[in-house]
């Protein structure tokens, strides 16, 4: 007697018992540099307030892994933005201890980046994106470093606490501390945006 559930079973390929992985991970370096360089700017660009300084410390950052190949790929990412992190830092220290009187220029003219896609068919769409990126970055760039950080890794580049806090050297509380006060700023910020 024929099974009834070998019919409908039989025209369906059933995958192998292993579990796909959540993320895959880049087969080479150059992969996962390349996949994390615009996230990457992005946030340098936010931590110093300048395009050039910020490609200067991602270009450094991007350097420096090179010497990290042989690591295995899981450790790629909490290890760049570790790196990424003390680089900003370094840019910022400098800046302190030499005189910098284009400073107030460079902040004057606000940095601003084109976010928009060119294939984007809304342009309406494309400038409210742009809009809101905007605001964002300007209200990210009044939090204070460390919240900045917590809120940048945390939600913009949807880090675990626990991988937050190795690029940031501090413990999950204090990163849970930082969001929630970022979060808090933000909002009270960018209350009138929506």
């Amino acid at each position: 007697m024929p099974d009834a559930r070998a019919g409908t079973l039989a025209s369906v390929d059933i995958p192998d018992a292993a579990p796909a992985p959540v993320a895959a991970l880049p087969a080479t370096l150059e992969q996962f540099l390349s996949g994390v360089s615009a996230r990457a700017f992005r946030f340098a660009e936010l931590g110093l307030r300048h395009r050039d300084d910020a490609l200067d410390a991602v270009q450094d950052a991007m350097a420096k892994m090179l010497g990290y190949r042989d690591r295995p790929p899981a450790e790629w990412t909490p290890l760049f933005w570790s790196v990424l992190r003390s680089r900003i830092i370094d840019v910022q220290r400098r800046r302190t201890f030499r005189l910098t009187w284009l400073s107030d220029a460079r902040d004057a003219d606000g940095g601003e980046i084109d976010w928009a896609d060119e294939t984007t068919p809304d342009p309406a769409r494309a400038h409210d994106g742009r809009e809101a990126w905007s605001r964002l970055a300007q209200a990210l760039r009044g939090l204070p470093a460390r919240q900045r950080e917590a809120f940048t890794l945390r939600v913009l580049e949807e880090m675990d606490v626990e991988t937050t806090a190795k690029i940031m050297g501090c413990s999950e509380g204090s990163v849970k501390t930082h969001l929630f006060r970022a979060r808090d700023a933000l909002q009270k910020q960018l209350e009138e945006f929506r």
